[in-house]
């Protein structure tokens, strides 16, 4: 079997957070592109059953469509067991849910921190340690999360100390959960993304003047394409990359380099 085969994702299943759109949507058509069964998990069921529709009607997979808030231990808990219920079993997620708010520091309200930390941090915490539940008992699985280059850098001019420190958070969480489960066949790795240029992102007019400048500090000029990330998903989540676990995979056009 060569290595494009080995590529493949037949025959497995994969759970995308903030699967509607942007990147969740991009990575979840890439793993059912590849052959894998996909659940589009989000807060907006309608979008996410649109979206479950699409990748179905466009790849010939089985795909369902569930509505989670991922700070919720119980819904968290339901999604997987309707996945595992509907399609089988469990063998990837993408643990992709988060929002930035942007206020300084010394004005940011608790309620808005503790927005972004239960979102990025715990959500992720949750949803992993689902996924992890029962990939355990299968002895095999691999778990995906979304981190950040700003869990590696300061981004300036934007004011995002509560974003920032939960994409730290989220690369030593990946690790620490790597390490723990190694032995135990389930793999656990972290993207960090640079700026992407999703449709929110392009579309949204407070954003423009941003825009110029990212690309202006960015060595290659330009946002990234929601697609660029799609390989190192695929790459992670299958057979290939079964040597590689606690690892953080920065994909940004060397934004971080300068």
């Amino acid at each position: 079997m060569g290595i494009i085969e080995k590529m493949r994702l037949d025959g497995k299943v994969a759970f995308v957070t903030g699967g509607a759109r942007g990147i969740g949507k991009s990575v979840a058509t890439a793993f059912a592109e590849a052959g894998a069964d996909v659940a589009i998990v989000d807060v907006d069921i309608e979008v996410a059953q649109q979206t479950a529709d699409e990748i179905a009607k466009d790849n010939g997979v089985r795909t369902i469509a569930i509505k989670t808030d991922v700070t919720k231990p119980e819904e968290v808990t339901a999604m997987v067991d309707e996945i595992v219920s509907k399609l089988g079993k469990l063998d990837i997620a993408f643990c992709n849910a988060g929002i930035c708010i942007n206020e300084p520091a010394d004005e940011m309200s608790y309620e808005s921190w503790t927005k972004v930390i239960d979102i990025n941090l715990n959500g992720v915490f949750l949803t992993a340690q689902a996924a992890g539940k029962v990939m355990l008992k299968q002895g095999s699985g691999s778990i995906i999360n979304t981190a950040s280059m700003s869990g590696h850098i300061v981004n300036i001019p934007q004011p995002q100390c509560a974003y920032n420190a939960s994409k730290a958070a989220v690369t030593q969480l990946t690790k620490s959960m790597a390490t723990e489960w190694a032995t135990r066949g389930v793999r656990v790795n972290s993207i960090s993304p640079g700026y992407i240029g999703t449709e929110l992102v392009m579309n949204a007019p407070h954003l423009k003047a941003l825009i110029e400048e990212w690309n202006k500090q960015g060595p290659l000029g330009r946002l990234g394409k929601p697609e660029e990330l799609q390989s190192i998903c695929v790459y992670l989540a299958g057979d290939t990359s079964t040597f590689t676990t606690g690892s953080d995979f920065i994909v940004d056009g060397a934004f971080t380099c300068v």
